[in-house]
């Protein structure tokens, strides 16, 4: 005897085309933060309970970083910074001499993470435009003969 689906039990999907992608990598991982915090209190994750669907799952943009992480493409520091900035539900300011260190592992593993956000349709912005890098000044030696 074959069992039959009943309606009250079948999966509720989102459609994707409802779907907002986030404008950058950066919202999407403060989305997936608090999502994150939000499981770890107790919160049940549904899909579609959102004021504005999104085209993933919280794991889903772990799971990107996590592949950079194998492939060796940030280090566990990066992953570090991004949890505890994220967690803060802040980015780190570059102005802050103690945060400068912090910004910069945040910008280079964002800027790593927002192409497979991009590839998987979970990005859909303006691309990540980092500061230029500021040219180095060479400074006269003070004892240096000309």
């Amino acid at each position: 005897m074959t069992a039959a689906l009943r309606p009250q039990n079948a999966p509720v999907l989102a459609s994707l085309s409802k779907a907002e992608p986030f404008a950058s990598a950066e919202q999407a991982w403060f989305w997936t933060m608090n999502a994150l915090i939000a499981r770890r209190e107790g919160a049940r994750i549904v899909a579609g309970a959102g004021a504005v669907q999104r085209p993933c799952e919280p794991d889903d943009v772990v799971k990107c970083l996590d592949r950079l992480y194998r492939q060796r493409r940030i280090e566990l520091a990066h992953a570090r910074i991004l949890r505890r900035w994220g967690e803060r539900g802040q980015a780190p300011d570059p102005r802050a001499l103690r945060e400068r260190g912090d910004w910069r592992l945040w910008r280079e593993a964002l800027s790593r993470l927002d192409w497979p956000l991009r590839q998987k349709g979970i990005v859909d912005g303006p691309a990540l435009d980092l500061p230029a890098a500021e040219e180095a000044a060479i400074l006269a030696w003070p004892g240096a003969r000309s």
